[in-house]
């Protein structure tokens, strides 16, 4: 296991899992996941001569959960990694790799806070610009105003989202895992009408699939049944506000050498099926992108579907910096 550590990023306490000694290289996780998402990489990444630090976004896990939904806005959340930058390797630059919303955290840290960041990583979510438009309107015209759900405009409610996922955490994990994973068929993901909850209509498997065992399960469930489900789905409603921040750095580029890695199955990397080449795509905004990947049949959960060949590319990338 690795060390914990409760690091002062600034404006709160974030939980690191750290291990190794040297560069320090920051992983930070998506939507509804933990340090521990990073399990098969912490070793890999410490034995390569790297310090691995795995952090708990905050309101996640074993870090400060802030009430408030605009505490969750991205300008504070790259404030944090930049914190812990500063926190755990005093006048120099990391090296940051995220997945899910950790991907834009770090995108954007990386754009944003040049000087915390010395290479950048990105999983499941490729880096497209800035947005000219807030994703809520994106979503409101392409599914609510059809009629259709999308899982982010359920997420804008507060209240019910969090009761539904919090009346039976460890149900919501397997059915939201499975949903977007390479083993679902099709169909798994289901379209259903604009008033629809989100799990209506999701499918708990048996067994699940093997990359998530039961006693990782139980680790996943403990966490959010300490923790519940507020933080994380406030990260969903600062869309207008991070649009607001983001026009600040129009006409930037993310400049530091930069890796992508993404799967074939995963919607996200296809932004929801708008991009036949997630790669092509980013290369205008982040053009050191050095190292890109999809990965055939592999769906959302990138690093624990495909452990070894995840770690496998990482590790090559960085030592190549």
């Amino acid at each position: 296991m690795p060390q914990f550590r409760m690091v002062d990023a600034g404006e709160v306490r974030i939980r690191a899992a750290l291990k190794g000694e040297g560069p320090l290289v920051v992983l930070v996780h998506g939507f509804p996941e933990s340090w521990f998402s990073w399990r098969h990489q912490i070793d890999p990444i410490a034995d390569a001569g790297f310090t691995a630090c795995a952090i708990d976004v905050r309101g996640y896990g074993g870090s400060d959960k802030p009430h408030p939904v605009e505490a969750y806005a991205m300008e504070r959340l790259t404030a944090d990694v930049a914190g812990v930058v500063r926190a755990l390797q005093p006048g120099a630059p990391a090296i940051l790799i995220g997945h899910d919303w950790g991907a834009p955290i770090v995108w954007n840290t990386a754009l944003a806070r040049p000087e915390s960041v010395r290479a950048v990583g990105g999983l499941s979510v490729p880096y497209l610009g800035i947005p000219s438009r807030p994703f809520t309107e994106v979503f409101d015209a392409l599914f609510t105003q059809k009629g259709r759900f999308f899982y982010q405009a359920w997420f804008q409610k507060e209240g019910p989202p969090e009761a539904e996922a919090e009346a039976d955490v460890r149900g919501f994990l397997r059915k939201f895992y499975y949903a977007i994973s390479g083993d679902a068929p099709p169909g798994a993901w289901p379209q259903k009408p604009a008033g629809a909850t989100l799990l209506e209509g999701l499918i708990d498997p048996d067994p699940f699939p093997a990359w998530l065992t039961e006693n990782e399960l139980d680790y996943y469930e403990a966490e959010f049944r300490e923790s519940g489900f507020r933080g994380p789905i406030n990260r969903y409603r600062n869309h207008e506000r991070d649009f607001a921040w983001l026009q600040g750095f129009q006409g930037r580029t993310i400049e530091q050498p930069a890796l992508f890695i993404g799967g074939t199955k995963d919607p996200a990397s296809t932004a929801f099926g708008g991009l036949s080449d997630p790669i092509a795509a980013m290369r205008p905004h982040v053009p050191n992108l050095v190292s890109a990947h999809m990965l055939e049949g592999c769906g959302h959960w990138t690093q624990q579907e495909r452990p070894e060949e995840v770690t496998r590319l990482i590790l090559e990338w960085l030592k190549g910096l």
